[in-house]
């Protein structure tokens, strides 16, 4: 009891660096130095209950503070009280969500969680299926993995041999997981990425020759960009080619519980199935993935293998609620627990309220650099989601034609001030290019304790860590 109350105080300390603007977000040291500085291997013998309190207080001394208001780097940030307290007491359960008999409670939470999510969705009730996965990648295979099996059941038993060539067609900015799932299941990466829903309609025309096509990915909230997918339009055209659509919503999702923006998402309740991340912007601890299904027990017949020493068929309870026959996974961990205790501690109102004021964050920040001196806008117009893509363009270039050299010089710059941020500690955001655009920076806001103050303060720093490039 004593070790634990010992980590207990080491992890409230963490806590309360996390929201200090004062500390650092990061001590960076590069690998080699962290390898060398630090003796990381196992050993044969036993280390002191000391000694493991001071692996606990290195390692957290060199994590990233994803929790800190000024961590932009990733989709996922922020640190949840309660969301956190439900996380440590899943671990302290430590059980598994294949069966009721040794997961009840959490059984049922994830059954209610998921019905209320596709009740979100628009579906009617909130019918369907689903289940919590490690992930978005993970989560659009399986939506894959079932329109493969709705339209050729018997592809579980025989294989690809036995179908047709199968084809997918989703956007260029959607996520690569999509290829990522398409080569994990055997149908490879040939996958189709028209432009707009018109070039769809077209690419499905011509596809219906030689290929069939099985499954559509929408995007609701591209992972550079954030921008939405008109899912009413590919809807209509999935509808009419009878064809599987799914909706990458591991982004986009979390905007169905705001009603001033879930209207991005029209045309989702149309979808087979949908991918939405609580993990990235409702704020929940890593990880909580979920696909939803519209179909009721196609993902239980896709994934079944009926394995006795599980799933008997005479045990004393209501069978529907094993629900680790339509999993992939055997172990799988219990995700839902956070999820459920923060929705019961903020209702829908207090989710609604932070995606709210992580999207007037991202207005403000557009509004504030639109037309500012040194910056250009990667794209015209504001942004649908917290994305915020821009150059900074140091002084030097400032007064340069547009030209190949320029874009050379411009390349660089993101990243140098990328590691600036880091080695001061002070800041993250990402960068990347996209295209035939030149390294950009990627801003993204989910973290509800960020505030203007955050976005001014991001800015200046860009701006004096650049200023000399």
């Amino acid at each position: 009891m004593s070790f634990l109350q010992d980590i207990v105080d080491i992890l409230l300390q963490y806590v309360v660096k996390s929201f200090d603007r004062t500390t650092k977000v990061i001590d960076f040291h590069y690998p080699n130095e962290l390898l060398q500085e630090y003796n990381w291997e196992l050993a044969d013998q036993p280390q002191t209950l000391e000694e493991i309190l001071l692996n606990c207080r290195t390692t957290l001394k060199y994590a990233i503070k994803t929790g800190h208001p000024r961590y932009f780097n990733q989709l996922s940030t922020g640190l949840d009280m309660v969301g956190l307290a439900a996380d440590w007491l899943t671990s302290a359960a430590n059980t598994n969500m294949f069966t009721y008999e040794i997961a009840p409670v959490f059984v049922l939470l994830e059954y209610v969680t998921l019905r209320k999510m596709r009740e979100m969705v628009g579906w009617p009730g909130g019918c369907g299926d689903g289940i919590f996965s490690p992930g978005g990648a993970i989560s659009n295979m399986y939506a894959m993995l079932i329109a493969r099996f709705k339209m050729f059941p018997e592809v579980k038993e025989k294989g690809m041999a036995a179908i047709p060539r199968l084809v997918a067609f989703t956007s260029e900015h959607s996520h690569f997981s999509v290829k990522k799932g398409a080569a994990a299941l055997g149908i490879g990466t040939d996958i189709k990425m028209p432009n707009t829903h018109s070039d769809l309609a077209k690419c499905l025309s011509a596809f219906l020759q030689g290929f069939v096509p099985f499954l559509v990915s929408a995007t609701a909230g591209t992972t550079v960009y954030g921008a939405f997918d008109p899912l009413i339009a590919i809807a209509d055209i999935c509808k009419k080619y009878k064809i599987w659509m799914h909706v990458d919503g591991a982004w986009g999702g979390g905007l169905l519980m705001s009603r001033k923006h879930k209207w991005k998402l029209n045309g989702v309740e149309r979808a087979n199935s949908v991918t939405w991340n609580p993990h990235k912007m409702m704020g929940v601890p890593l990880q909580c993935s979920a696909l939803l299904v519209r179909e009721e027990g196609l993902m239980q017949s896709c994934n079944q293998m009926h394995a006795s020493y599980l799933f008997q068929q005479d045990k004393h309870y209501d069978l529907s609620y094993d629900t680790g026959d339509k999993a992939l996974q055997c172990g799988r961990h219990v995700d839902v627990f956070k999820l459920w205790l923060m929705w019961r501690a903020k209702g829908t109102t207090g989710f609604e309220a932070q995606i709210d004021k992580c999207l007037e964050l991202a207005e403000y920040l557009y509004n504030k650099i639109k037309n500012r001196e040194g910056y250009e806008m990667v794209f015209d117009g504001k942004p649908q989601h917290t994305n915020v893509c821009f150059w900074y363009i140091p002084p030097s270039l400032r007064s340069m034609e547009d030209n190949e050299e320029r874009m050379s010089r411009l390349m660089k710059v993101a990243p140098v001030i990328k590691a600036r941020m880091m080695e001061y500690g002070t800041t993250m955001v990402s960068y990347q290019p996209l295209g035939d655009k030149v390294n950009f920076f990627r801003m993204v806001i989910s973290n509800p304790a960020a505030t203007h103050q955050d976005i001014d303060f991001l800015i200046d720093e860009i701006e004096r860590l650049g200023q000399d490039l």
